[in-house]
C-alpha cells in the first residue's frame, strides 16, 4: 500500500490487534451464553427437578437420582433434611 516499510508494519499490527480483540470479545460472549444456557437449560417442562407422587408415598429428586419413599413422613414432620443434606454433599461434590 505504501511506500514505507515501517507504516505497512504498523497498519498491519494495528489490524491483526483489531482481529485478535474481536475475536477474544466473540470467544468471550460465546462462553456467557454457553454458561448461561446451561444456567437456565431449555425450560422444557421435562426438565423436572423433584416430583412428589402422594399415592405411592415417594419423593424423587431428579437432580440427583434420590428416591425417598416416606413422602407422608417428610411433610408432616416438615423435616427435610433426608432431601437437603444429599443435595449439599452433590453440590459440593462438583466443585471438588
Amino acid at each position: 500500500d505504501e511506500k514505507s516499510q515501517h507504516k505497512n508494519k504498523d497498519k498491519a499490527l494495528k489490524i491483526l490487534k483489531a482481529r485478535l480483540y474481536e475475536k477474544q470479545i466473540e470467544e468471550q460472549q460465546l462462553a456467557n451464553a454457553k454458561d448461561r444456557k446451561e444456567q437456565v437449560g431449555s425450560g422444557d417442562r421435562s426438565e423436572r427437578i423433584r416430583t412428589y407422587n402422594y399415592p405411592q408415598n415417594r419423593l424423587s429428586e431428579h437432580r440427583i437420582n434420590l428416591t425417598l419413599y416416606s413422602l407422608e413422613e417428610i411433610m408432616l414432620s416438615g423435616n427435610l433434611d433426608e432431601v437437603i443434606n444429599p443435595l449439599i454433599a452433590h453440590a459440593q461434590s462438583q466443585f471438588e
